[in-house]
């Protein structure tokens, strides 16, 4: 199975996106078929703002049609707000769209979680996750600190790094939706690896990048286009 990646939005999550698949089909002595085609983050940010689905979509249909023409099978976005236009962008895609939403509301399930924190972009926590957490309780931050996790999480993701004054901000809000209710936290931006990866932040998380990509490592794994 050859997996067709959407990366550059931005550069670290697709950076860990190509580093965790090369690991794991390492470990499972496959071969990894892959191919990484580069979006732009002003553009797809722009996009955002301003709820221009059907461009976005469009940028993501040209840049699919290339991963085609490399001959993958599938494209996947490394990017959770890049999923605002999934929608849009399945109806125009050359490819079959493998969703991260999809894959998280699939891993919820299995897990038997109720009720879950949201950290990513403005979009992506107002939207809970684009409509994808509906069958949840959500919990998000308010007011002030909704607008500053999307600010340190904007300048996180051009930056490519992150700083320890971010670092304890992402750990503290984490911990707020914790008390608030959520039974675990949701890293719905795939840069938020560069603050949790490694570290005990006092509440449990899941990285829903890497829930995207073990399913795209089972994809690619079973061969065929019939997994869910």
């Amino acid at each position: 199975m050859h997996i067709g990646l959407i990366g550059g939005i931005g550069r670290a999550a697709t950076e860990f996106y190509y580093r965790q698949l090369s690991i794991a089909s390492a470990r499972a002595k496959r071969r990894l078929e892959l191919t990484i085609v580069h979006a732009d983050l002003a553009d797809l940010l722009k996009n955002l703002t301003s709820d221009s689905r059907a461009a976005q979509a469009e940028i993501f249909r040209t840049l699919t049609a290339r991963l085609k023409a490399a001959g993958a099978d599938v494209v996947a976005i490394t990017s959770m707000a890049g999923h605002f236009c999934i929608r849009e962008f399945r109806k125009v895609s050359p490819l079959r769209v493998f969703s991260a939403i999809e894959a998280v509301q699939a891993d919820l399930t299995q897990r038997g979680i109720n009720a879950v924190g949201l950290l990513g972009t403005r979009a992506v926590m107002t939207s809970q996750l684009f409509g994808g957490l509906k069958e949840f309780v959500v919990k998000i931050p308010d007011g002030d600190v909704l607008e500053r996790t999307d600010r340190e999480y904007v300048a996180m993701a051009r930056a490519g790094r992150v700083s320890e004054p971010q670092r304890e901000f992402f750990f503290e809000t984490g911990r707020s939706l914790h008390r608030a209710g959520a039974e675990v936290v949701l890293l719905a931006g795939t840069d938020l690896f560069l603050a949790f990866d490694g570290r005990e932040c006092g509440v449990a998380t899941i990285d829903c990048a890497t829930v995207h990509i073990d399913s795209l490592l089972r994809l690619s794994l079973m061969g065929t286009l019939d997994s869910p």
